[in-house]
């Protein structure tokens, strides 16, 4: 096998051919995948949009983030999170672990490269990856060519932005939770916070902690689950008494123990759904809130909680009960899409919401050399289980390659594969 490129420096396009996998995406998917083929001497390269690995932690998250799990459903293969580190580590924490784990592994991404298309080449049995480069005024582009694709820019890639009557109007500031560092600028401000899940609150329990005046939109039912139950782990509990118990069992459990913690928080405006946490977010992948101390600022009024929004006007906001209300900022924490149906071009194994279409645990794997890592819904455990399994299924493909008769390719010269 072979890895070379031909530049046109007339057009400023060069061609690679990469003796192994493409990964894009160097956030904790790609890195556990490139770390687990490194392991095996198997070459790739991983292509990058961004200036850095993890880009959503280190500029899309806000200052005050911490892992929402213990740190050992966190962790990465092959390397845990060092002894001294807290249970739950911060985010700045959980950045330096990812920047020491990609040295360690010698993992070197071809940053600030987009991709704009990839396409796969059925009489050739290749991928064909077209990027572009994000730096500087000149447009360079890159065409990678590879037998095997790994798609792991997760589901977070893109901040959703609802279509809200008058929102594009409104005179104050808005941003979306990913653009949120801080609530500090944000002192003696009225500020509506759109969505209530862990963003929410948390950006809610931010806000107010520094003096703001949040309001946070709750349109429908949600649950509310305390972090740690009698000090341990919640999600910990769960997935111990899952090892003995039924499901809904378990719901029922977890639920009993949040009502002694929580009681009830409908005259607060927070209702829970019919189905249990673990239940709806085994089916439909939504994730219960973990609680860090945004309720108690609901019950004492340091977060008002309002309904749905039916429409913007000037610097006002009206509500779906009629309430008009005076805010100076939105912010917009409304979740994230994956951005895969933008630039892949395919559509077996991927479906229109950028996830894949077989459910988990079936939904790493497709045809013709491609794989999806961290579209499970399971955070980084789940991330991490996929490239454990990515990796030996590439693993066994390599071998299988590398006892056939090597193939010979042409129209290229130089090689770049990370090997």
């Amino acid at each position: 096998m072979f890895s070379f490129s031909e530049q046109n420096k007339m057009s400023g396009r060069q061609s690679v051919w990469v003796n192994g996998p493409v990964i894009i995406g160097a956030g904790p998917s790609g890195l556990a995948i490139s770390a687990s083929l490194r392991d095996q001497t198997i070459p790739f390269v991983v292509i990058e949009r961004s200036d850095c690995i993890a880009s959503l932690w280190q500029k899309r998250t806000y200052d005050r983030l911490k892992l929402h799990l213990p740190k050992k459903f966190c962790q990465l293969p092959k390397i845990p999170f060092p002894d001294d580190y807290p249970e739950y580590p911060t985010k700045k924490q959980f950045v330096s672990y990812l920047e020491n784990y990609a040295k360690h592994f010698d993992i070197k991404p071809q940053f600030n490269e987009c991709v704009q298309s990839a396409k796969y080449d059925e009489p050739y049995n290749l991928w064909r990856v077209t990027t572009v480069s994000t730096v500087g005024l000149i447009r360079s582009e890159t065409e990678y060519t590879c037998q095997m694709l790994v798609v792991a820019t997760g589901e977070n890639a893109e901040g959703i932005i609802p279509d809200i009557e008058g929102l594009k109007d409104f005179s104050g500031e808005v941003i979306h939770a990913k653009d949120y560092k801080s609530g500090a600028k944000y002192t003696g401000k009225k500020v509506l916070v759109v969505g209530c899940g862990n963003s929410g609150m948390e950006v809610s329990l931010d806000l107010s902690n520094h003096n703001a005046k949040p309001s946070m939109v709750v349109r429908s039912s949600f649950h509310v689950l305390p972090r740690e139950i009698f000090g341990k782990s919640t999600f910990d509990l769960a997935m111990i008494l899952m090892k003995w118990l039924p499901l809904l069992i378990v719901d029922k459990i977890i639920l009993i123990f949040a009502w002694f913690m929580f009681g009830s928080m409908k005259r607060y405006g927070i209702t829970r759904p019919a189905l249990g946490p673990l239940t709806l977010k085994n089916n439909h992948g939504k994730t219960p809130v973990l609680d860090i101390g945004a309720l108690e600022k609901i019950r004492s009024g340091g977060i008002a909680v309002v309904p749905g929004i039916k429409r913007f006007t000037g610097k006002t906001v009206e509500l779906v009960d009629g309430v008009v209300l005076k805010i100076d900022s939105v912010i917009l924490a409304t979740g994230y899409f994956s951005n895969v149906p933008f630039w892949l071009h395919e559509n077996e194994f991927f479906a229109e919401n950028g996830f894949p279409k077989a459910p988990f645990p079936n939904n790493w794997k497709g045809k013709g050399g491609l794989y999806a890592s961290g579209f499970t819904r399971r955070g980084l455990a789940g991330a991490s289980a996929d490239a454990v399994k990515i990796s030996k299924d590439i693993g066994i493909e390599w071998n299988k390659e590398w006892n056939m008769k090597k193939k010979k390719v042409l129209t290229h010269r130089r090689c770049i594969s990370d090997f």
